[in-house]
């Protein structure tokens, strides 16, 4: 009864911060929907449990790009990007022990990220949460513009602008 609780209460608030995001219904947006409400495990990378870098190893896999095991590695790909830059599927990085990058997790637009919390397993939190902003690193960007437009934009929304500009 418990996960059913945590499973619904997630999907609430995946919605609630998703509503008018370029993000919503995208391949992003659905891969990190089925997976919101998975149990943290130390060290999990599938379904049964992700920890942070499993997770969005997970999510990048599903989306056909590779990522490394660690957030420390996580952290060496990609380009650096600014906060005020963060596109949806960026990867952004935290502090959380005290040595330098620990945690990781998926940008996903209007200033939240999806991530595989210790204590609530795989949820979406605001950067702008003190915890967050505390501790928080930087961010890489490791999907090219071409994959970004296939697997990160509303593709009804791209197609919309695609008409527009053609009849204007």
């Amino acid at each position: 009864m418990r996960k059913v609780s945590v499973l619904l209460l997630s999907l609430a608030f995946l919605l609630a911060f998703q509503v008018g995001s370029a993000f919503a219904d995208s391949k992003l947006d659905d891969t990190i929907g089925k997976v919101i409400g998975v149990d943290y495990d130390y060290g999990g990378t599938t379904t049964g449990g992700f920890d942070c870098s499993g997770f969005t190893g997970y999510v990048f896999k599903k989306l056909g790009i590779t990522l490394p095991r660690s957030s420390k590695e996580q952290f060496q790909r990609g380009k650096k990007v600014a906060r005020a830059d963060l596109r949806a599927g960026d990867l952004v990085f935290f502090n959380t022990s005290g040595h330098g990058v620990s945690h990781v997790g998926i940008y996903v637009g209007d200033g939240k990220f999806a991530h595989a919390s210790f204590t609530r397993g795989v949820t979406i939190d605001s950067l702008s949460a003190d915890y967050y902003v505390k501790r928080y690193i930087g961010a890489r960007r490791v999907m090219d513009t071409d994959t970004y437009q296939e697997v990160a934009t509303d593709p009804d929304v791209a197609a919309g602008a695609d008409d527009e500009s053609a009849a204007g």
